[in-house]
């Protein structure tokens, strides 16, 4: 399944011309591509697009074929990543599972049993990935737990504040910049 554009892409989209010009941009789980795209257009230098899903990696590669200033790469969050980057961009999954829910819609919705596992794993191999005064640009629902998130971004030495948010009608959605 991927990822159609919602208005947690969309928040996190209205907000990267203000970071990405003349930077090294990594765009996490990147689904349809339109961070990614979104950073070609407000001028990064470079983008890197990653998913664990092979149907996106697919689409990926087809969308961004003829564009040299994009990397397609297959990864679960770091794992196959080598380089460092300015940005890091992340709409990840983040609420808690629901059982109701099908296995292929938990895939880009559900962020663990309760909502932050993928954060919480994502922020700490961020670390070696990101340059020095680079910053993450991250999507966290109301939804989401942050009884461990907080105490993780401290440990980490990362400093974090909310940027913009959207309300919704069961949650309201934030984005947040994380810089070291």
């Amino acid at each position: 399944m991927i990822y159609t554009p919602a208005e947690d892409s969309f928040l996190l989209q209205r907000n990267l011309k203000n970071y990405v010009k003349n930077k090294r941009v990594l765009d996490m789980g990147s689904g349809s591509g339109i961070q990614a795209e979104t950073a070609l257009k407000c001028k990064a230098s470079s983008v890197s697009a990653s998913d664990i899903n092979p149907q996106v990696i697919k689409y990926l590669k087809n969308k961004f074929k003829s564009n040299k200033n994009v990397k397609i790469i297959k990864s679960n969050l770091f794992s196959n990543i080598e380089s460092k980057f300015d940005v890091i961009l992340f709409n990840p999954p983040y609420l808690p599972r629901d059982n109701r829910e099908d296995k292929e819609s938990q895939s880009v919705t559900t962020g663990g049993k309760r909502g932050d596992e993928i954060i919480l794993k994502f922020l700490k191999q961020s670390k070696s990935h990101l340059n020095p005064k680079g910053t993450i640009l991250l999507i966290v629902s109301s939804l989401t737990p942050r009884k461990r998130i907080n105490p993780l971004l401290k440990k980490l030495n990362y400093k974090s504040r909310a940027i913009d948010s959207h309300k919704l009608f069961m949650e309201t959605l934030e984005l947040w910049e994380i810089t070291c």
